[in-house]
């Protein structure tokens, strides 16, 4: 899970650099000059998210009790993935763009090119559009933010919130143990105790080093 989770983090420190270093070719510097450009400016904005995001996940790193048993392999994993994701993002990201990125002019697009560029040139009208008309209805968009958080707090009242599943199976489990030592015979009172408590249907006893 803490893979799939970093994944989106990985790819977005990458994009970051990428569209940065691009920024910089399209205005007319050379690739490695645009590389060294983009990720100078850049380096400060990477390194900032990726502590922000350690600072998130340390305390969950250091929770205690079964929580914090549950999710320390969950935290561990996604910190070294976020790590080395701005590792990544400002060595190896500005060296493949130096040399697989060119400026627009020295670049020959095929017929998949020019088809999926109209169609990312409609989302783009479509989503300016949308933005357009949002910008121009103030009040309707705060009132549905203003019912939406609301909505929020309501569902945050209502809906059961617990680790684990709250049920009664009507039946409790426990067993006996003893040090590695003792003798079958030794261990029969116990045992007895526990059968006859009422209730009991079954019993187990057994020796561990770890008894005391």
């Amino acid at each position: 899970m803490a893979l799939t989770i970093s994944t989106g983090f990985v790819v977005d420190d990458a994009i970051v650099v990428t569209e940065n270093v691009s920024r910089f070719i399209e205005q007319g510097d050379p690739p490695l000059t645009a590389a060294f450009k983009g990720a100078k400016q850049i380096g400060f904005t990477i390194v900032s998210i990726t502590v922000s995001l350690l600072a998130v996940f340390i305390p969950i790193l250091l929770m205690g009790g079964l929580v914090g048993r549950l999710f320390r392999e969950f935290a561990v994993t996604l910190s070294i993935a976020v790590a080395m994701s701005a590792v990544v993002s400002l060595t190896l990201t500005p060296m493949m763009a130096s040399r697989l990125l060119k400026p627009e002019h020295e670049v020959k697009h095929g017929r998949l090119y020019r088809l999926s560029e109209r169609a990312f040139t409609w989302m783009h009208d479509t989503y300016a559009g949308a933005l357009r008309w949002v910008l121009g209805h103030h009040l309707l968009m705060l009132l549905i933010t203003a019912v939406t958080v609301g909505f929020t707090v309501y569902l945050y009242i209502v809906i059961p919130k617990g680790l684990f599943p709250q049920q009664d199976t009507g039946s409790v489990a426990g067993g006996t143990q003893a040090p590695q030592d003792i003798s079958f015979p030794a261990m029969k009172p116990s045992a007895s105790w526990a059968r006859a408590t009422p209730g009991s249907s079954s019993c187990s006893s057994s020796r561990s080093a770890r008894a005391s």
